[in-house]
């Protein structure tokens, strides 16, 4: 029991470790996108950090002071509406990436071409933002807010965030200029689809139910050729009252080409359903490539 006890705290100190490591990274990540891409060029971010970087550029304070206080009631809000854990983790981020930017201030930019700069610049700060995300914390209060207004609106909190950020950046055009204004959506976008691909992965899962009449025969031929396990589900169909098999598996998203052709090869009438998974866990699924 002892020994189980002392396993079970190195894992947990283990996980807390590589935790911070990862929050430390992005953070960092996050402040090389501002510091050395972005703010040269006059271009902002969504959020708290696009605030923050226009009232740095009006009042001739430093960002990291900006980014740390204007941060500090949405972590109150984090750590009523999320718990404790989140709160910690975004504080630890928020004061890594307040440093950060301090630190990179003198640094000359690498670029002087604003596009080139919207473009790395989004993609090294959606990379650090998913880093943090994925480890539990975050970086901009903004999605707390959202959180905070979903509940008391009608607006979705994506609607929300999203409303929020074209306010913020359509700001920036009267600061910076209309130009840098569309380079800062540009970066946004980028920084976007950067946070998707880091939180989910390149090899990202997908879940796939299938309805047809030869069950069977398509579970067998996913086993053989994909090496997929699957789970046969009983249903009924609400208009004919018939009992239907419904075939369950969770491939990877380079898979899912194959696994459509082997349905085709066999029922190509199969009802076929494909959803998107963040994370699995468990029964020895491991991602493999497709050779």
């Amino acid at each position: 029991m002892e020994y189980a006890q002392i396993q079970r705290k190195k894992r947990g100190r283990l996980k807390l470790g590589k935790r911070l490591v990862g929050i430390l990274l992005g953070s960092l990540l996050f402040s090389v996108g501002l510091e050395i891409f972005l703010i040269p060029n006059h271009i902002i971010d969504g959020g708290i950090t696009g605030i923050s970087i226009m009232l740095s550029h009006l009042t001739g304070f430093g960002l990291g002071f900006f980014l740390f206080f204007l941060n500090l009631p949405f972590l109150f809000i984090g750590y009523k509406q999320i718990g404790k854990t989140f709160a910690l983790s975004t504080l630890f981020g928020i004061v890594i990436m307040s440093i950060g930017t301090t630190l990179l201030k003198p640094v000359p930019g690498l670029t002087t071409d604003p596009l080139l700069a919207a473009v790395f610049g989004g993609i090294i700060l959606g990379i650090g933002v998913g880093m943090v995300i994925r480890n539990g914390g975050s970086l901009d209060g903004t999605e707390i807010l959202a959180i905070l207004f979903d509940k008391k609106s009608p607006f979705s909190v994506g609607e929300t965030v999203l409303f929020l950020n074209i306010f913020i950046l359509g700001s920036a055009g009267f600061i910076f200029g209309w130009n840098h204004a569309m380079y800062s959506l540009i970066a946004y976008y980028i920084a976007f689809k950067m946070i998707d691909i880091t939180i989910e992965g390149l090899n990202q899962s997908r879940s796939i139910w299938i309805i047809s009449d030869k069950p069977k025969q398509i579970g067998d031929a996913i086993l053989a050729r994909l090496g997929r396990g699957v789970t046969y589900l009983n249903g009924e169909g609400a208009y004919t009252g018939d009992d239907k098999k419904v075939i369950f598996c969770v491939i990877t998203r380079l898979e899912e080409a194959k696994l459509r052709s082997i349905i085709d090869d066999v029922d190509e009438t199969a009802f076929l359903a494909v959803g998107s998974i963040n994370d699995v866990k468990g029964a020895n699924f491991k991602k493999k490539n497709i050779h």
